[in-house]
């Protein structure tokens, strides 16, 4: 016996043409509020273009400082005893200086306010001597002199201790407006970049539709919801109800763990490259928006695996016990998946491997925990 049901066009009597009437009226009420959305969008797409470029930025930034760190700044330390691009980049968490009376080191608790003009150099007090010493050498006596007059104990120990004992430097302002230049060329090389004039506006359209049509698309689907849920049974507007917000929440899960969660690893790995090549990148930001609005769509799908195993299941296609049968085959083609579908380095593999085995057993508890029955089952005769 079939179940009882109603359906929302028994009481109704539209013809084609009226129902054609009731789209038109949706789609009309969508166009406008995904208009209304894209305009809001528009309005603020600076913003939105700097959340999107965010991973970008942070790992050019932090790909420069290294370099600098690594390459520029130790060296110049190592030769001339100089802290400045150090200091000009990454700044001063702690001022140490040394006390002139006994010779120990102590932090000095005022910050120092980084201004675009100043560079703060380091200089050894022997060098600064000898740099007085040529420009008046009768005010300022040369450094070999000043040391000619201190004591000689000729005591070995002393004179190792003299050996260890780190030379005397001080700290200097120089004040210039190239170096406001100079630190706006540099923080300008860690951003991305355009190849054309109307690369950064079609850029900023083009993000600024895509977030409208991903923040109207709740309207959209409410809109087309209304027309469709119209022509289905009652039962079937629960599973809608049900699988359609899991669906979502899914969605939403996967592509955020994209985007704060993987893009750092992946974007780390593929810039060591250019480090091991000895380039210099210099990522486009037009190929980047399609990067980073693609990896999280691909995550978003990729995430909806409990919901397409679940379908199968409820159609009898499969059922729990050969999901379990078939687990180390679904492993297999699941590690296959996320090699083509993430770039080529095996953090950003296992980033999105670990996540789909974790959710093809999450599949196999919900086809557990509500079994199907067969739409073919009678129900007994009262």
């Amino acid at each position: 016996m079939n179940r009882p049901t109603r359906d929302l066009f028994d009481d109704t009597s539209m013809t084609f043409g009226e129902h054609l009437e009731v789209l038109r009226v949706h789609l009309i009420r969508a166009i406008i509020g995904l208009v209304l959305v894209v305009v809001i969008c528009l309005l603020n797409g600076t913003k939105l273009v700097n959340v999107i470029r965010g991973p970008i930025d942070h790992a050019l930034a932090k790909y420069s400082k290294l370099q600098v760190e690594d390459d520029v700044a130790e060296g110049l330390a190592e030769q001339f005893g100089l802290d400045t691009l150090r200091e000009l980049f990454f700044g001063e968490e702690d001022k140490v200086e040394i006390d002139p009376e006994t010779g120990e080191e102590y932090v000095v608790e005022e910050e120092l306010v980084p201004h675009p003009e100043i560079v703060k150099v380091k200089i050894p007090v022997k060098e600064l001597v000898k740099a007085l010493h040529r420009v008046d050498p009768k005010a300022y006596p040369s450094a070999d002199a000043t040391t000619s007059e201190t004591p000689d104990k000729g005591d070995a120990a002393s004179s190792e201790s003299d050996e260890s004992s780190e030379e005397p430097s001080v700290v200097l302002s120089l004040t210039a407006p190239e170096f406001a230049q100079f630190q706006a060329t540099v923080q300008q090389s860690r951003r991305a970049i355009t190849l054309n004039v109307q690369e950064a506006f079609i850029t900023y359209i083009k993000v600024s539709v895509i977030a409208g049509v991903v923040f109207s698309s709740p309207w959209l689907f409410y809109q087309m919801w209304q027309f469709v849920a119209s022509g289905l049974y009652p039962h079937e507007r629960r599973y809608v109800y049900l699988y359609g917000g899991i669906s979502l929440v899914l969605f939403l899960v996967g592509a955020a763990f994209c985007f704060y969660a993987v893009f750092p690893f992946v974007l780390n790995f593929l810039l060591k490259f250019n480090a091991t090549l000895e380039i210099s990148p210099q990522i486009r930001i037009s190929e980047w928006i399609s990067f980073a609005v693609m990896l999280p769509l691909m995550f978003g799908i990729s995430f909806q695996l409990p919901l397409v195993m679940l379908f199968l299941e409820r159609i009898s296609i499969l059922n729990a016990e050969q999901y379990k049968e078939q687990r180390r085959m679904a492993v297999l083609v699941i590690a296959i998946l996320s090699m083509l579908l993430t770039p080529a380095d095996p953090m950003s593999m296992l980033l999105m491997m670990l996540p789909l085995i974790f959710l093809y057993e999450l599949g196999i508890k919900l086809c557990k925990w509500a079994p199907s029955s067969s739409p073919f089952e009678s129900e007994p005769l009262t």
